[in-house]
């Protein structure tokens, strides 16, 4: 007794003091919203898009931190696999030009990248979920060597006390364990920011979660995962099997996952801040020296430190953000709903519509959360994510006060979301020229019935009945995928058939 005791690293008593300052910095979050403290609008948006790295054989790279090296700039950094990297772009206004402006640094940055990472062997491939990884792939032996990774690994692998298990049944069934969260790596996505004051704060965030599902039918691109064919999506069921920090016994009691689509509609910023810290155990209870109550008492404006850490641990897929720039605060929505690629006009499209749509949702005089219920668009995602362009939806009746229909996505999306979209984009001050084509890519994807997945599954299929084996004809497909990517035409107008016959 009276010995002092460690937990995975930390004290036994860290995490009191920690749960205590996320108490504090909740305080002062409400604080500052009722006095009113946050930036005012200044319609910015942000994008960061998650990278494979791969041979020219199509197979994983483990290179990262050498390619790092030689990109030499701050837009790059690590990701949890040594296969992985991120780019992240400036925030910059929604408005004018800003989509072809978009388009143009990200194809400067992502082809320098691609230029340096052939120097080691290597190249940039933008995709939800390489389809040539192996279980021997991801292996902690092959985290990035960050000390953050790892102890983060280390402490959902304490929380956990045993190994993980991924068990997804789509076109075909995967069941392994892991005693890692190295299978997390696997997912590459994009992130949209838009910072919106409190006030708006609710009504964007329900309108992200109300299109969550038509963002994966239209813009789907992981339907393989360790030679498996699975959901067209499988980004999701991965990420949250592979962080799941539940045993079976706490499953079965109802305890949420880290990796949460969330319940219920909200009404403030607030509500989703106070959840995560209601709700989930800390997993890095890493004090700050601030004490947000003085920084408040005397005037100035709090980090909240420990409740940005144990945010970025809650891996909601419409997460609330909040941030500090030039000492003023302000809330962002980050939409973590999308996979990486296939192309820089396909990424760009989707960001098309989706600030577009969340825009004219977000001030709709009877706003769709309204009309349709939590758990309608929890199933929708669940449905889009297992069959992507070909998913069902269901969605208010127009022009009704109430009921809902399960319409095709695709038909969705072309008859009443993309005008909706084009509405929103105006509001925003977009040029009709950018208007019209991202979302004309959309349209396109939707006529033909043909986003990234569709591409994969179609093309892997026509490998095997050509007489190739599994293995092969996953690393034709991604060799094909890569240099089409690299091409840049959008993934509706690639060319179907065997890798290698055009």
């Amino acid at each position: 007794m009276g010995e002092k005791v460690v937990a995975g690293g930390f004290d036994l008593s860290d995490r009191q003091r920690y749960r205590r300052k996320l108490q504090q910095c909740l305080e002062g979050l409400e604080r500052l919203l009722a006095e009113k403290r946050f930036d005012r609008p200044k319609n910015l948006m942000g994008l960061e898009i998650e990278l494979n790295l791969a041979g020219a054989d199509g197979m994983p790279a483990m290179v990262n931190a050498e390619v790092l090296d030689r990109i030499a700039s701050s837009d790059f950094q690590t990701e949890l696999g040594m296969f992985n990297l991120e780019v992240n772009i400036a925030p910059h206004r929604l408005g004018g030009r800003v989509f072809d402006q978009l388009t143009e640094e990200l194809r400067t940055s992502l082809g320098y990248a691609n230029r340096k990472a052939e120097e080691v062997a290597a190249g940039i491939v933008m995709i939800g979920i390489l389809p040539t990884l192996g279980r021997h792939d991801l292996v902690s032996a092959n985290l990035s060597d960050i000390d953050r990774y790892q102890l983060l690994n280390d402490q959902i692998v304490a929380a956990r006390g045993e190994d993980f298990t991924l068990d997804i049944a789509g076109v075909e069934r995967l069941s392994c364990t892991f005693a890692s969260i190295t299978p997390e790596a696997a997912c590459t996505s994009v992130q949209l920011h838009l910072q919106v004051t409190p006030n708006r704060f609710a009504d964007v965030w329900n309108a992200a979660q109300a299109i969550a599902a038509v963002q994966i039918a239209v813009g789907a691109n992981s339907p393989f995962l360790f030679g498996h064919e699975l959901w067209r999506e499988s980004r999701p069921p991965l990420f949250q099997q592979a962080t799941d920090t539940r045993p079976p016994e706490l499953k079965a009691q109802g305890v949420r996952p880290r990796t949460w689509f969330g319940e219920r509609w909200v009404e403030s910023a607030y509500e989703l801040f106070e959840e995560n810290v209601r709700y989930f155990p800390a997993l890095l209870p890493i004090c700050d020296d601030e004490d947000p109550l003085l920084v408040l008492e005397d005037g100035g404006v709090p980090r909240l430190q420990e409740l940005v850490l144990h945010n970025g641990t809650v891996y909601r897929w419409n997460r609330p953000v909040y941030g500090l720039v030039d000492g003023v605060p302000h809330l962002r929505v980050e939409n973590r709903v999308l996979p990486a690629g296939p192309t820089v006009t396909d990424v760009i499209a989707n960001a098309a519509f989706y600030y577009g749509l969340v825009r004219a949702l977000a001030e709709e005089a009877r706003p769709v959360w309204k009309r349709l219920p939590f758990e309608a668009a929890e199933e929708n995602f669940d449905a889009a994510c297992r069959h992507g362009i070909d998913a069902e939806i269901v969605w208010p009746k127009p022009g009704r006060a109430n009921g809902t229909a399960r319409v095709p996505a695709v038909r969705l999306v072309q008859e009443e979301l993309l005008p909706l979209a084009a509405a929103g984009l105006d509001a925003w001050g977009i040029e009709p020229a950018d208007r019209d084509y991202y979302l004309g890519v959309i349209e396109q994807r939707c006529r033909r019935r043909v986003n990234g997945a569709s591409w994969q599954v179609d093309t892997y299929h026509r490998a095997l009945e050509a007489g190739l084996e599994r293995e092969a004809a996953l690393a034709a497909t991604t060799r094909r995928y890569s240099e089409l990517m690299h091409r840049g035409d959008p993934v509706h107008t690639w060319p179907a058939g065997f890798p290698g016959r055009v």
